[in-house]
């Protein structure tokens, strides 16, 4: 199958499901910034999944919001962003954070990349890298509108994504203050970090990942993403968050390192003998692997599961 009709037929895949939703479009006023823009036009958030809009940097960007029936009065919130030719509807189907967030009664949005990507820095990824897309802009700016439509807790703000989502979680940690914890997933950092934020951070990887390589190096796939060893990567947040040395534990093909930080945060790393580029728990679709570069996901936990838990266990 060729690249183009691969984009196609997950174009087809993502469109039925945004066709099930209301459109909700905030226009900006003129010669207003983006967060002052997405502040003034705050849209009623629903009960379910809806369809909204902004405008960020020219640009019209979308993103989708999950709204369980039951919230405090003051939720979390979770971003969870698609990985490189994904999308906000695909992330919706195949992660199962929807469910989560009906029994842990939080918020999801689920913003959709510019051409399927996301700039999340170092040259990764696509036109967005290409084209100087502000990612880091339109996601805060979401934000910004999510919490003037519904009561959001500040300090339970969360950022979580697969693959390229995941490498622009890092890119939110290191250059935004929003976020008490990021969780990539099969991801690594690209770009520098001169200035990361004081969080949490729990990291979920394959050693057999071949897009980005566990042990660091230029990985397979159109990005040929080039990042360091994922155990140094984690090793380097914790040196960022002042943490103690992680206690490392295994069981079966999983081993986990997690070390307490100042503050109650905490850094952890996952590793999963074996596996590669997927996200873990999540139902095995053959087509939609293909289309997406990832390889079948391990069954021996449920990262959605895992990362919501760290994310509940640590609020700012």
């Amino acid at each position: 199958m060729t690249a183009l009709a691969a984009l196609g037929m997950l174009a087809a895949i993502s469109a039925c499901g945004m066709n099930l939703r209301s459109a909700v479009q905030a226009t900006p006023a003129a010669g207003a910034s983006s967060a002052a823009t997405a502040s003034a036009s705050a849209a009623t958030i629903p009960v379910g999944s809806s369809t909204h809009a902004i405008s960020v940097g020219g640009l019209s960007r979308s993103y989708i919001v999950y709204r369980p029936a039951t919230l405090p009065a003051a939720a979390p919130l979770v971003v969870m962003l698609h990985g490189g030719f994904g999308s906000a509807s695909q992330a919706e189907k195949s992660y199962g954070w929807n469910t989560e967030a009906d029994s842990g009664h939080f918020l999801v949005a689920y913003p959709d990349g510019y051409d399927r990507a996301w700039n999340a820095g170092g040259g990764c990824c696509g036109n967005p890298a290409k084209d100087g897309i502000d990612d880091i802009a339109f996601i805060t700016a979401m934000v910004s509108v999510i919490e003037h439509s519904v009561g959001v807790n500040a300090d339970a703000v969360f950022a979580t994504g697969m693959s390229n989502g995941g490498i622009m979680d890092y890119d939110l940690a290191c250059h935004t203050s929003i976020f008490a914890a990021i969780g990539p997933d099969s991801a690594t950092e690209l770009g520098g970090c001169p200035d990361p934020a004081k969080l949490s951070v729990i990291a979920i990887h394959g050693t057999a990942d071949k897009n980005i390589p566990y042990n660091g190096g230029e990985g397979d796939g159109v990005a040929h993403i080039d990042g360091p060893a994922i155990p140094a990567l984690n090793a380097s947040w914790r040196l960022a968050e002042d943490c103690a040395a992680p206690a490392v534990s295994t069981a079966g093909t999983v081993t986990t390192s997690l070390a307490s930080c100042p503050g109650g945060r905490a850094v952890e790393l996952i590793s999963i003998a074996g596996a590669g580029h997927q996200w873990p728990g999540s139902p095995s679709n053959p087509i939609l692997e293909k289309l997406l570069g990832t390889d079948p996901p391990s069954t021996t936990l449920a990262a959605t599961q895992v990362i919501w838990q760290f994310f509940a266990a640590h609020t700012r």
